[in-house]
């Protein structure tokens, strides 16, 4: 069974605000599904879909004032679907436009960004090597 969203909790994710969700939902931009007592829901496949798109809006200068200043420029946005610890280590697994990605940092790097379950980060591809950022 899919993981489902209120719309409340869909547009925290997609930093968007509630309104503008519901009429996504209204205009059939984003799919939902709806509940016995009609409300709807919206699966987590969905919020893949516009997770990379949050970011587009405005300007360059805009846009990049989010992420940190590096110079690494594969920087994918998406949310955090599995979380592990494990001694010093932590694994983090990303849902990125439907696909997952998974890094290996260590447990304290986890600790102090504050990661967890559903939140919206970035994955720093560089190399052979996978880091997360937090927006």
């Amino acid at each position: 069974m899919p993981k489902l969203f209120t719309p409340r909790d869909a547009a925290q994710v997609l930093g968007i605000s509630y309104a503008i969700l519901k009429q996504w939902i209204y205009k059939h931009k984003i799919r939902s599904v709806t509940t016995a007592g009609g409300h709807h829901r919206i699966p987590e496949k969905e919020l893949d879909r516009y997770l990379y798109r949050a970011n587009q809006g405005g300007d360059v200068r805009t846009r990049r004032s989010n992420f940190r200043r590096i110079s690494g420029r594969n920087q994918l946005v998406g949310r955090i679907t599995d979380l592990r610890f494990d001694g010093l280590l932590a694994q983090v697994t990303l849902s990125i436009g439907g696909q997952r990605i998974t890094s290996i940092i260590t447990s304290d790097a986890a600790l102090e960004m504050r990661l967890e379950l559903g939140q919206t980060v970035a994955a720093l591809i560089k190399s052979t090597e996978v880091m997360i950022i937090r927006q």
